[in-house]
């Protein structure tokens, strides 16, 4: 036990694959009491059976209200109280100004803004005073990124959000803070770049951007959340914490 996560009680939205499941993994370690979320019962079922533990989980879309209401209701089921909140749920595609559409808008802003938002309101009556709230931003809302526009946009909102939403909770001693991941070697990147060699290719440019010489692994963010939503941050609240092998410092 490094970080003192042994029977807290955590959530992990999008917890199936990529960051949340290796956050969700080094929170189980810690052996807290975590719950993840994702799409599809296959996929969740497979990551139940990855992180072991005391693991539970929760089929739903977090844009879907109703969704994120069971996934409380599972939760108070089990537990009197949240001491973490990991937001990670969400994702984007390709879309360049003038080929951008009212769906791909809804569906990002969804996915990205409203699920966040709400994963965070609608778990404020169970969050303990004290409790710690990670936010999963990205390195794209700081600087501009072709065909990118609309993600971006919505994770310049995430990182918003742990700006004012640390006054609102301030009176509770709840903290918010958002982590900003850079180019990290997941599923998820993989399907955005297309599978096979255009992926690897692509990657290895990016890598070329980036003074670290290489894109992240998830495992790496996840060490981040850990921190963060850790007592060893305890006067870190509101900030963005950029992990991307300083590219965006250049």
């Amino acid at each position: 036990m490094v970080y003192g996560f042994d029977g807290k009680v955590v959530v992990v939205t999008g917890g199936t694959s990529g960051i949340g499941l290796a956050a969700a993994k080094a929170f189980a370690k810690e052996g807290a009491f975590v719950f993840i979320t994702g799409r599809r019962q296959d996929t969740l079922d497979d990551a139940v059976a990855q992180i072991g533990g005391k693991i539970t989980g929760v089929r739903g879309d977090m844009s879907n209200l109703e969704d994120i209401d069971r996934l409380y209701d599972a939760v108070q089921q089990k537990h009197g109280q949240i001491d973490v909140i990991f937001a990670n749920a969400g994702g984007g595609t390709f879309a360049p100004l003038g080929e951008i559409t009212e769906e791909h808008y809804q569906s990002t802003f969804d996915s990205n803004v409203k699920g966040v938002l709400f994963t965070v309101q609608k778990a404020l009556p169970l969050l303990r005073d004290g409790a710690s709230i990670v936010l999963n931003a990205s390195n794209v809302s700081a600087a501009g990124t072709p065909a990118f526009s609309i993600y971006s946009a919505t994770k310049a909102a995430v990182r918003s959000f742990a700006r004012n939403w640390m006054l609102d909770l301030k009176d509770r001693h709840i903290r918010v803070n958002a982590v900003s991941p850079g180019v990290t070697d997941t599923a998820g990147l993989n399907h955005l770049f297309g599978n096979g060699e255009q992926a690897e290719g692509t990657k290895t440019y990016l890598a070329s951007l980036i003074p670290s010489g290489r894109v992240a692994q998830p495992e790496e963010i996840a060490r981040s959340v850990l921190f963060l939503a850790s007592n060893e941050a305890s006067f870190i609240n509101g900030i963005e914490l950029y992990v991307d092998g300083g590219q965006k410092q250049i």
